[in-house]
């Protein structure tokens, strides 16, 4: 499987070695709940950690255009080493948002460093005149088995103007519990980081507004100055559209063995599925475009969630009608639907892909908007 001419002139061309590896290793991540280091070497080697990293430190400072297609190719061979990939590059541009010492410490040893994101506030941090101590528990960090730094938030105590605040720490100053046991996207390796009254430098920190507005330190290119919720839900959702592309290649396997010249229910079945798909995939081009281009009409920000939201659950539908009817032979533990039909329902379980939460918001703006036209 190539990647096209646009995509490689951003990821490294080995991200066909990743795909292979990939899906060689998709039973072995989902039995042993962590993706093989074969996999984990193979996405460092294709330029996922590098992709959003500034130029300055010898990264891409690539496109989410660019990044959620390859993603959504690998997922294709396994939806955990995809999410990894992705979160992994996600995690980098984070990275940005930090002092330009605090950048170069963290890259000190090259663009393929591997970040862990913990995002959700789940640590206090206390001011010291050097900088901060820190004290915390990230359940659900994805990828941090194989990180070589984490950026983890935690709220920052008698600081009423920016009480939350995103810190980086060396992989020294941290250490993962085995706690990952989900039904689906097993292989992600989603354990938790734990740093216990940690010394973090003041070069090492940022006020998560920065983030959420991409108010990003000394770089302008647009993947470190779009704000984060314009960006993440490409990131999150393209690997459910990979993982919804593998069902409907098992699904044409099957129905090419088994279609008779007088059944008209395969063929329309399967146009049904394969446009769904397709219109997923449109939202989420454009979502991704929106991402990586200033002018926009609507506020990318709440629409790109929505797209993404809606076309995740649209390849939710997909993979559960072609789980539902291919038959109980094809569900086997052995063969990699149910694997898929896991993966896909735990990866629209994610806070940032739940329709109801972000169509209100979505759904106000637009009301609000009429108004003013």
């Amino acid at each position: 499987m190539s990647l096209p001419a646009r995509v490689r002139h951003q990821l490294h061309t080995q991200v066909d070695e990743l795909i292979a590896a990939a899906a060689g290793y998709a039973a072995e991540a989902d039995r042993e709940r962590r993706l093989s280091p074969p996999v984990t070497e193979a996405v460092v080697e294709a330029g996922f950690a590098r992709h959003f990293v500034p130029e300055r430190w010898g990264g891409a400072s690539g496109t989410c255009t660019d990044l959620t297609e390859a993603v959504s190719m690998v997922a294709e061979a396994c939806t955990s080493a995809a999410w990894c990939a992705s979160v992994v590059a996600g995690a980098s541009r984070m990275g940005t948002y930090l002092p330009l010492d605090g950048q170069g410490e963290l890259w000190e040893q090259g663009p393929d460093t591997v970040v862990a994101g913990a995002l959700i506030p789940r640590g206090t941090a206390r001011r010291t005149n050097e900088g901060w101590r820190l004290s915390g528990s990230w359940g659900f960090t994805s990828a941090v088995d194989f990180s070589d730094w984490s950026l983890v938030c935690a709220r920052v105590l008698e600081d009423a103007e920016a009480p939350l605040w995103f810190f980086a720490l060396p992989r020294s100053d941290y250490t993962v519990l085995n706690t990952w046991d989900s039904v689906g996207m097993r292989g992600t390796g989603s354990n938790t980081l734990v740093a216990e009254n940690v010394r973090v430098p003041a070069h090492r920190g940022f006020p998560r507004d920065d983030m959420l507005h991409g108010r990003s330190r000394e770089s302008t290119a647009r993947c470190h100055t779009v704000p984060l919720r314009a960006i993440s839900g490409p990131l999150f959702a393209a690997p459910a559209l990979g993982a919804a592309r593998a069902a409907f290649a098992l699904w044409i396997t099957r129905a090419n063995a088994g279609i008779e010249e007088t059944d008209t229910a395969t063929p329309l079945t399967t146009a049904r599925l394969a446009t769904t798909i397709d219109a997923a995939a449109l939202l989420l081009d454009r979502a991704a475009l929106s991402a990586d281009t200033e002018a926009s009409s609507t506020d990318p920000s709440l629409r790109n969630p929505v797209d993404c939201a809606l076309a995740v659950r649209r390849l939710v539908d997909v993979v559960e009608q072609i789980y539902r009817g291919v038959g109980s032979a094809e569900q086997s533990p052995s063969l990699p639907l149910q694997r898929v039909w896991r993966d896909i329902h735990g990866l629209a379980s994610h806070v940032a892909l739940r329709f109801e939460d972000l169509g209100i918001d979505y759904g106000r703006y637009l009301i609000a908007e009429s108004t003013r036209s």
